[in-house]
């Protein structure tokens, strides 16, 4: 329900987000984020700061999604996983305190960074 009580349609860019960055994320074990936020940005028009948390908020589940597929698959070892995610957990809280006190541009900036690491390491193998 939108402000005034109707009833929303989803946006097709909105369904094709979340589609591509679920596909990332069962396919690759990751990188939804890296998909979603520019189109959410872009396509969804959204302003960065609710991008970079909608983000986030949509990843969740499909991490649970997929991590819960490869460990029935036996493809993944709850015990290698702990200390990642020990670190995850503490970078994820630090990220999160710290996120409103960034400028936008420099936001935009290091997840550039990251995009351009990222595709760096997948096509070059750096």
């Amino acid at each position: 329900m939108n402000q005034n009580g109707k009833k929303q349609r989803l946006p097709l860019a909105a369904l094709v987000a979340g589609g591509l960055a679920g596909l990332a994320n069962g396919f690759f074990g990751g990188g939804g984020g890296m998909i979603l936020v520019p189109m959410l940005l872009g396509r969804c028009q959204l302003e960065p700061r609710r991008a970079f948390a909608t983000s986030v908020a949509v990843i969740l589940p499909l991490c649970m999604l997929s991590a819960g597929i490869y460990w029935l698959r036996g493809g993944l070892d709850l015990s290698l996983a702990l200390p990642y995610l020990v670190g995850g957990l503490a970078g994820g809280f630090l990220g999160g305190k710290l996120f409103r006190g960034v400028n936008i541009l420099w936001l935009r900036r290091i997840f550039g960074a990251f995009l351009l690491y990222g595709g760096g390491k997948a096509l070059l193998g750096w």
